[in-house]
């Protein structure tokens, strides 16, 4: 955790860390094995070179990142590629979390951390939003 001013605790790297891994726990059987091959990269803030490459102004709309070639694009004769990851920034994240004001850090990580993987699944921003009506 890490100490605020008026001397409450913000949570910390690690806090979502776990949280993220506990949400990759508890998908079903068979996508917690590919989504455990994914590695998970835990950030305060998005980096510069990523929000520019993504035209992002505000680096408090990107709560998470999938980098990677998602399953349904992969082939057995590709060249090897690094492995894929995911990014979650923790002060957007946090953020969020105050502003909406309904739902758990664990609900909201657990969101971000399933929004994700579903980009490694293959499904694009329009499939999961019919599917997760989250953000309305």
């Amino acid at each position: 955790m890490t100490q605020v001013a008026d001397g409450a605790c913000a949570p910390d790297l690690d806090l979502l860390e776990r949280l993220a891994r506990e949400a990759v726990a508890g998908l079903p059987d068979g996508c917690r094995a590919l989504a455990a091959a994914v590695v998970l990269r835990i950030a305060d803030m998005p980096p510069d070179e990523i929000l520019d490459e993504m035209g992002i102004e505000d680096p408090y709309d990107l709560t998470g990142l999938y980098e990677g070639v998602p399953l349904t694009e992969r082939s057995v004769s590709d060249p090897p590629v690094q492995p894929a990851a995911i990014w979650l920034f923790r002060r957007p994240i946090l953020e969020e979390w105050i502003d909406r004001g309904d739902v758990t850090l664990a609900e909201l990580v657990t969101h971000v951390m399933v929004h994700e993987l579903a980009h490694h699944f293959g499904w694009s921003d329009e499939d999961i939003t019919a599917i997760d009506p989250w953000w309305e």
